[in-house]
């Protein structure tokens, strides 16, 4: 038999409108009774649920993470009950026998012998300052896709401004394209006043890519996306001074990660801690920070073959920001120890599982960065990639080796 681990616990599965809970409680003979209970998701029904636990003496808690509906109930019965929050997946019932109820039971009766594994939940000040980190990515986007929009309709006007400037969104191209506006018909005007510094260079070239033909309904469109595009950048303004002084408690974590190479802005790093926290003793290993993150692959093998290996979907926050700093480092020359792993896994695994690579090279430098509180060592990097020089290897070994690195095989008969 399976050994109890939680002689009273509680199974809640989580819906919009209603949670259903029920607790499982076992005796010194190992017999199970239940008892089920439906509630509100209003505050007052969660706290009538965080009553009757507590008159069940139950304070082991799982639940399944559902959407954004969990977190209500969480924020009620942090206080008094320890929550395992376990993802959807590990926990669902056999498709033909599901009802709220049983699901209810069945999670209990899982979590009972500590077969669901928990979700990793920073503390409440962490899941804060995330939330709001989150929300700047998703302004940034927004930010960009209205750019997008922007070029678009200064494209459609024949105005080819990108195809001169650097930035469509600078200085001096913006002070064009107000002017535009202002008269959009005509197009024969001064630029010289309304650039600055190299553009002086590129007149004859500027006045060509402002010979358009803006119609009044593509004007319109464009003072209203250069609006948002301005708001926009005035929310993310405002947001990151929030986010700035939430962030104060964690300096000497945040001044840690920006010794990485390729972090340089400061809320890359803390996007990092808002996504992984500060305290690594949560996770027992370098390597299953990397799993939560979802840079390492899959386990899939059935009969002695292994199928797909592709790395799964988790960390859609951290993942893309890991691969960005990856790919700006890979380009250049000042960190060898990195650079030079990539160049050896791209020949082997190709551009992309090089990256991936790389990205899971650096989280594990910000895992032992904030585990021993020191800062990025290239050294010893550069350490690990020096071979003994009393190892020994294989006729065949030395002929994959080889083949690796580009050289054919000739046979000396």
């Amino acid at each position: 038999m399976l050994k109890i681990v939680y002689p009273i616990c509680c199974g809640i599965d989580v819906h919009k409108t209603f949670v259903v809970a029920c607790i499982a409680s076992t005796n010194n003979k190992g017999v199970t009774t239940y008892k089920r209970h439906r509630f509100s998701t209003f505050t007052q029904g969660l706290k009538k649920l965080s009553q009757w636990l507590l008159e069940n003496s139950c304070t082991d808690v799982c639940m399944e993470s559902t959407g954004k509906y969990w977190i209500p109930v969480f924020n009620v019965l942090e206080e008094t009950c320890d929550i395992t929050l376990a993802h959807p997946k590990y926990v669902k019932a056999i498709r033909g026998k599901k009802t709220d109820k049983k699901d209810a039971k069945w999670i209990a009766d899982l979590f009972k012998h500590d077969l669901v594994a928990g979700s990793f939940m920073p503390p409440l000040p962490i899941r804060e300052l995330r939330d709001l980190m989150r929300y700047r990515f998703k302004l940034t986007n927004f930010q960009s896709s209205e750019k997008n929009r922007f070029q678009n309709c200064l494209t459609v006007s024949n105005i080819q401004l990108g195809s001169v400037v650097t930035d469509t969104f600078g200085k001096s191209s913006m002070n064009i394209i107000e002017k535009l506006l202002e008269n959009p018909q005509n197009t024969n005007f001064d630029i010289e006043p309304l650039i600055h510094g190299s553009l002086h260079k590129k007149i004859d070239d500027l006045k060509l890519a402002i010979d358009g033909f803006i119609t009044p309904e593509q004007a319109n469109k464009l003072k209203i996306i250069k609006k948002h595009y301005e708001e926009l950048a005035s929310c993310k303004s405002n947001l990151e001074k929030v986010i700035l002084s939430l962030s104060m408690p964690y300096s000497e974590e945040i001044d840690l990660i920006l010794t990485v190479p390729s972090f340089k802005n400061i809320f890359s790093a803390i996007a990092v801690i808002s996504e992984i926290g500060f305290d690594m003793d949560v996770f027992p290993t370098a390597k299953h920070l990397c799993s939560w993150a979802g840079l390492t692959p899959q386990n899939n093998e059935s009969a002695g073959k292994k199928k797909s290996v592709r790395i799964s979907k988790a960390g859609c926050y951290i993942k893309p920001l890991l691969v960005q700093c990856a790919t700006a480092v890979v380009k250049s020359e000042k960190h060898p120890e990195i650079r030079n792993r990539y160049l050896n896994l791209k020949k082997r695994r190709g551009h992309k599982r090089a990256i991936i690579a790389i990205a899971r090279m650096l989280l594990t430098a910000i895992y032992h960065i904030l585990k021993k509180k020191e800062p990025y060592n290239a050294e010893l990097y550069k350490k690990s990639d020096i071979l003994p020089v009393n190892r020994e290897i294989t006729v065949e070994q030395a002929i994959l080796i080889a083949q690796r690195h580009g050289y054919s095989i000739k046979n000396n008969a």
